[in-house]
This record gives structure tokens, sequence and C-alpha cells, in this order.
């Protein structure tokens, strides 16, 4: 039985839960953690296992299973090994194990008539030169242009991210640009840029491609805390009111715009692709 954990009134179960792969891991970890965030009532123990590309490997990765197994932790076990032997020696260990390759490839490799590779982590690997480097120049794009730092280019620019300090701008524009190859900038909103009904001068010639985000004025207050604690910067008088006179703004000049207090960076950037036209 899996171990639980007690807070107030609530009882949460305590799972294991290992992303195990022949390569980075990223894969295993993205699409374990996608098909878990649909239980949110359990609490996950998680451990990604990269490069587990040999038996030897494998073997000690299944003895830190059976021990978890011991412990009472249930272990779930996501893997993207390609290698069989592998595989076998990782299925040994006494938990659930789910495959995230081996069904969909032998799918795959049947619809188009030939078998898969099996040279390891080629989702990983350099791939297409140029696309590689395409997201290489937007990651360098992105730097320059991050909290309004340049103007040099901007009509460039894929994306104008616009919004008052703290709210999610940086990390959004990076996510872009490495993920999808786009020119992203941002741009901070500042007490410099009011009062206005107009865009400040600087992205105003680029509305079509600005997006604002906005946020709760309690949740920026907190992330404001812990930058500048008991400053005017993190009261949440101020705070309130930038996000106002944000909101007001994008309303104004027709800037779509998001709340991204209870979103992550990748349910954002999706939401500003395709308001943006951007889908890829």
């Amino acid at each position: 039985m899996a171990e639980t954990t007690s807070s107030d009134t609530t009882t949460r179960t305590v799972r294991a839960a290992y992303f195990v792969s022949d390569s980075t891991g990223i894969t295993a970890e993205t699409l374990g953690n996608a098909l878990l965030a649909n239980f949110p009532g359990l609490v996950f123990v998680k451990h990604t296992v990269p490069f587990v590309d040999a038996v030897d490997t494998a073997t000690t990765v299944a003895g830190q299973i059976a021990q978890d197994a011991a412990n009472g932790l249930e272990p779930l076990v996501f893997t993207t090994a390609k290698n069989p032997a592998v595989r076998t020696v990782l299925t040994s260990a006494p938990a659930t194990h789910i495959d995230l390759l081996s069904g969909h490839l032998s799918e795959l490799a049947e619809a188009l008539g030939t078998p898969p590779s099996e040279q390891l982590g080629q989702f990983h690997t350099l791939g297409d030169a140029t696309e590689y480097f395409a997201r290489m120049r937007a990651v360098e794009y992105a730097i320059e242009h991050d909290d309004g730092q340049s103007s040099r280019a901007l009509d460039l620019a894929d994306v104008i991210i616009v919004a008052p300090s703290r709210c999610g701008k940086t990390p959004t524009t990076m996510y872009l640009a490495l993920q999808y190859g786009l020119l992203v900038a941002n741009y901070p909103l500042t007490d410099d840029d009011f009062p206005t009904d107009e865009l400040p001068p600087l992205i105003r010639p680029y509305a079509a491609r600005c997006f604002g985000l906005t946020t709760t004025p309690l949740r920026l207050s907190q992330v404001r805390h812990e930058r500048r604690p008991d400053s005017r910067y993190s009261s949440l008088a101020q705070c309130t009111t930038e996000l106002r006179r944000a909101e007001r703004l994008y309303a104004r000049n027709a800037i779509p715009f998001l709340n991204s207090s209870t979103k992550s960076v990748e349910e954002m950037s999706a939401v500003i692709l395709h308001s943006l036209g951007l889908r890829r």
C-alpha cells in the first residue's frame, strides 16, 4: 500500500514515478508528467534517469525501483528505452511499467513500411541544422531584446510580449525562442509609460505583434517580494495599480492578453501562438 501524507483534513497518496531513458530523458519526463498531471489528488516522488543504455545501468535503476517498492511507494516507470535487453531488465522491477515508445513505434513502422532506426536518442540530436541554428538565433534575439533593452531589428520580431515587471515575460520569451525558433522581444510596462492611452513609442508601430500578460495583484506582490521585500515595488497597492492600468492599455489598443497566474509557460506559449496566428 502506498504511503500517505496528511495535511489538515486531506490525505494524499504518495507514489514513486521514474522517467527512464536511453537518451536525455526529456521525452520520457515530458510525456510522463503530462499523464501524471491528470491525477492532481496524488503526490509523486519523481526521478528522471537519463542515459540508461546498457544492462548494468538498467540493473542499478531496477534495484532503486525495487527499493521504492519495498518502501511502499508502488512505483510507476515511464520508459523510452529502445534496447530490448535494457527494457527486459527494467520491466523485471516490481512496478507498473508504461512504455512510451514501443507500441507506437510498431504501429508507425507498419504504417510507413520501414523499421525504425536503432540509433539512440535521435529526437534530441542536431537533426535539421537549419532549424537548429534558427533556434539559436532566436535565443540570441530574445536575450538582446529582453526587458526592452534594445530597439535594434525590432521590426523583425514575430512576437512582442508586453507586461508589468514579474508577470512571466522572460521565461515565456525564452520558451518561444528555444522551442519554436520565433524572434521574440519583451517590453516592461513601467510608471514612465503612464498615463497614456497609447502603447509606448518603442513598440507602438508593432501593435499587431504585441501580446499582453497580466496576473493577480496578490501573486504579483508575492513574486516581487522575493526580489525586493517590503518595498513600494512589491506592495499590494502598487501591484494592483500596475495591473489595472496594463489591462486598460491592452483593451484600448486591442492587444490580446492572458492571466499568467495559473498558467504554465507551455500553456501561455500555446495561447500566444494561436492568438497571433503563429501556430506551426
